[in-house]
């Protein structure tokens, strides 16, 4: 929401956050591109159980270590709270654990 520019979203952001939005890398929204692009496709994937879906997790994986990397490690005009924690380690958990699953899948021959 904050790359279209919703103005209904966009109010409810401080303008600092929007400074240090519009500051970040290019590879931020690469990375973070990779990882719901990947995810999506690793979804999709395992829906029709093909043998590629863990490489595509994997690759949703990597996109996801890098986009978080940045959050971690840039100076964020306002600290993290209980419930965006909450949501970054849901969000690992998840895929985390569709990353297992298909590698377990795998090596089932489950996916062909």
């Amino acid at each position: 929401m904050t790359v279209t520019r919703d103005p209904a979203w966009m109010a409810k952001v401080p303008p600092a956050v929007i400074d240090w939005l519009d500051a970040a890398p290019a590879w931020t929204l690469a990375s973070w591109a990779l990882g719901a692009g990947a995810g999506l496709l690793g979804a999709l994937l395992l829906v029709m159980r093909l043998r590629w879906t863990a490489h595509a997790f994997a690759l949703s994986l990597l996109g996801l270590a890098a986009n978080q990397a940045y959050l971690l490690l840039s100076p964020m005009p306002m600290t993290a709270n209980a419930a965006e924690l909450a949501l970054r380690l849901a969000i690992w958990i998840a895929a985390l654990l569709l990353f297992f699953y298909t590698v377990r899948l795998r090596g089932r021959g489950v996916l062909a």
